[in-house]
């Protein structure tokens, strides 16, 4: 690439010896020269040919001098670095340029050889300044990128690892699938630009809960999104990060559907399904997309423990396996759960906050499960007073009615 080299000088024969000196590196297209007898004819160089990528200055020189000139580049957005030349007596001036910026800096009369290797030294300095920026601008676009799937933290280590850790690879993850209730009903009810601000701030503050958990936003369609802990980077307590972040999200789309309804707006509950497991994690997106997500029958999975919290009336739903995980889980055992595509039943909790879990109504709850799953014939009794003293809990209001209905256990076909 040939670098650009403005020289401004107002003596008349210096643009043809450095023409002279110079002859073989521009026939080589090492370099080419722009020339300009004062600081004014500069400015106006520079402004039609911004490529130029160093500037060889003398001081004194008509209408705009060389100090000038050199505040002038110093102010610029694309600071040029400049080589200040000025008589061997001017030292003053000299380091009064030095200060103010210049790369460095030549005596009169010029040493041609000088010159060269000043200017060698300089286009150096220039290239490596351009490389750093070339790598800081491709590490910002990265993490931009990057950002919309992962937390700041996590984003800013992959921008800087040259990808590292989003290779398609096994990984075992907690998983999370959160939808929406209803929410066909409101995109078929409600005008688009309202329905753009309810979902783009529903987005945007589900998103920030997980980025507060360090978790890894795979995918956003529409109203559902996946979430991704232990992917890309390790973490040791990713299942007790997942419980404490679908706490945190039931949390914040609760309060979310509160503010909206205030304005007249009926907004679905958040379904929320976690679990954990293998699952195949990485980059999908080939050569020209970015799509870093999970496949395999822990995602499949969690999203139909996200779908039974339908049947069940939790908002809640997360597998034994995650809550066994967890450190120090907080939960009522929901049943063992036929799922769509399994085999063997998985047994479900649903996570309760601790403010929830020491309470009456929950030890009450825990009692009556255990008759449900030993068979006692106390089992329906106990769910019908628990119903009768907490109506609004929808979860023993599901058992009593299975009950009711001639279910018997703990094991049901969830589809």
């Amino acid at each position: 690439m040939t670098a650009t080299i403005l020289v401004v000088d107002d003596e008349p024969d210096l643009e043809a010896l450095i023409l002279q000196k110079f002859r073989k590196q521009i026939r080589e297209g090492d370099v080419s020269f722009v020339f300009a007898h004062d600081g004014l004819e500069a400015l106006q160089a520079i402004e039609k040919r911004p490529d130029v990528d160093m500037v060889v200055s003398d001081i004194n020189m008509p209408r705009m001098d060389g100090l000038s000139l050199l505040q002038k580049l110093q102010e610029a957005e694309d600071k040029k670095s400049t080589i200040i030349v000025s008589a061997y007596g001017d030292m003053s001036n000299i380091r009064i340029a030095m200060n103010r910026g210049a790369f460095d800096f030549l005596t009169k009369p010029i040493d041609f050889n000088d010159l060269e290797a000043t200017i060698g030294k300089t286009l150096r300095h220039v290239r490596m300044i351009r490389d750093a920026r070339r790598r800081q601008a491709e590490a910002e676009r990265a993490h931009a990128s990057l950002s919309r799937y992962f937390s700041p933290q996590i984003a800013a280590r992959l921008a800087t690892s040259e990808g590292s850790g989003i290779e398609v690879q096994w990984r075992t993850v907690a998983a999370i699938f959160t939808d929406i209730a209803g929410f066909t009903s409101l995109v078929e009810t409600t005008a688009p630009e309202m329905l753009s601000t309810l979902l783009n701030e529903y987005v945007s503050g589900m998103t920030d809960v997980v980025f507060e958990h360090e978790g890894t936003v795979a995918k956003v369609i529409g109203d559902a999104i996946q979430v991704l802990f232990n992917a890309p980077g390790d973490q040791p307590d990713y299942a007790t990060r997942a419980i404490a972040c679908v706490q945190d999200l039931d949390a914040w789309s609760e309060q979310f559907r509160e503010r909206w309804k205030e304005k007249g707006v009926s907004f679905g509950s958040t379904r929320i399904g976690v679990h954990a497991g293998p699952a195949l994690v990485g980059n999908f997106g080939g050569n020209r997309f970015f799509d870093y997500t999970a496949y395999g029958d822990t995602i499949n999975t969690v999203a139909r423990l996200e779908t039974a919290n339908k049947f069940l009336g939790t908002r809640i739903c997360a597998s034994a396996v995650i809550a066994e995980a967890t450190k120090g889980f907080q939960g009522r055992p929901i049943g063992d759960l036929m799922l769509r595509g399994r085999s063997e039943p998985l047994r479900a909790f649903e996570p309760v906050p601790a403010s929830k879990f020491e309470t009456p109504m929950t030890a009450q709850y825990n009692e009556a499960f255990a008759k449900l799953e030993a068979g006692d014939a106390g089992a329906m009794p106990a769910f019908a007073a628990l119903v009768g003293q907490y109506a609004d809990d929808p979860l023993a209001g599901f058992h009593l009615k299975r009950l009711l209905n001639g279910a018997k256990g703990v094991r049901m076909q969830i589809e």
